[in-house]
């Protein structure tokens, strides 16, 4: 029988080190990088050289070093298990990059080669902008870019908990468009759309910097002002109502969106799970009266 010999070269495995498309790095059991390859060093805008010595804990944005700490502990108590983890590290330009560090623990050898982490560096600067992407998508309405009902929802329950804490007062405005199915009825919904842009574009403009308008859904949107009593409410309603409820001019056309709106309040101080509901039922609520007096 004729014996198969493998005529490949043997991999050069220093060159695969210094070739590999993501960033590697050699550190002691403690951390300090005692070899790292180009593209690691590109990574951070650094030569390879300027790596050497360095703590890789030095290299980490400030508000990560804690977790890093604690997945290298996790790895310190199970060094048989490789650890992944994500954090920042800290250009030369001082620039943030998010990465994924894959690092396994490479016991000493009977030869005296000394115990080492080997670590995998991969940027993930792509697949967090479409993580964000994401997240901001579900919780963004599509058409007017406002919060969704999920976020009014968490915004109001932000206010609650923080007024529960501070003693600050929490109120809820609801508003309905008034007509607008007429709107859509002689216009077409494309016209109806635009409509409602318009209507969030001069919404947002009378808020201050504390409240959150968000649309939850038709024509209903919702303003969650933190901090806020019941008389500053009011004066927002007020506001509103003069600012969004002159004309609307699209296209060639120049319409006027009438509206009704409801006020509910929290106390500061309220328990949040009492309040979470009731401060929603009680704009509701304040709205639909508001329609019935408008259409008397």
């Amino acid at each position: 029988m004729t014996e198969l010999v493998d005529a490949r070269p043997p991999v050069d495995r220093g060159s695969a080190f210094a070739n590999a498309p993501m960033g590697v790095a050699l550190c002691t059991p403690d951390g300090v990088v005692t070899d790292a390859n180009a593209a690691l060093a590109t990574l951070l805008g650094l030569a390879p050289a300027d790596l050497l010595g360095r703590a890789l804990f030095d290299l980490i944005h400030p508000e990560d070093v804690e977790g890093a700490r604690e997945a290298y502990a996790v790895l310190g108590r199970h060094p048989g298990r490789p650890m992944r983890h994500e954090c920042r590290f800290l250009r030369e330009d001082a620039t943030a990059v998010p990465v994924q560090i894959a690092t396994a623990w490479v016991a000493a050898t009977p030869d005296g080669g000394p115990a080492h982490l080997v670590m995998i560096v991969e940027d993930i600067t792509d697949r967090k902008a479409l993580e964000a992407a994401l997240v901001h998508r579900s919780l963004h309405d599509p058409l007017t870019g406002l919060p969704n009902r999920i976020l009014f929802h968490d915004r109001l329950r932000h206010a609650l908990d923080r007024g529960h804490r501070e003693r600050t007062p929490t109120c809820v405005l609801i508003i309905d468009l008034d007509g607008f199915k007429a709107v859509n009825d002689e216009h077409g919904h494309p016209m109806g759309d635009a409509v409602l842009v318009a209507f969030a574009g001069r919404l947002t403009s009378v808020l201050r910097a504390s409240d959150t308008a968000a649309r939850l859904g038709g024509d209903e949107f919702a303003i969650v002002c933190e901090n806020t009593e019941r008389p500053e409410a009011e004066v927002l309603a007020d506001r509103v109502r003069t600012t969004v409820t002159d004309p609307l001019v699209i296209g060639d056309l120049s319409m006027t969106i009438g509206m009704s709106i409801g006020i509910g309040s929290a106390p500061g101080g309220g328990d949040p799970d009492e309040f979470y509901e009731r401060v929603v039922r009680e704009a509701d609520d304040a709205m639909y009266a508001d329609k019935a007096d408008r259409r008397r």
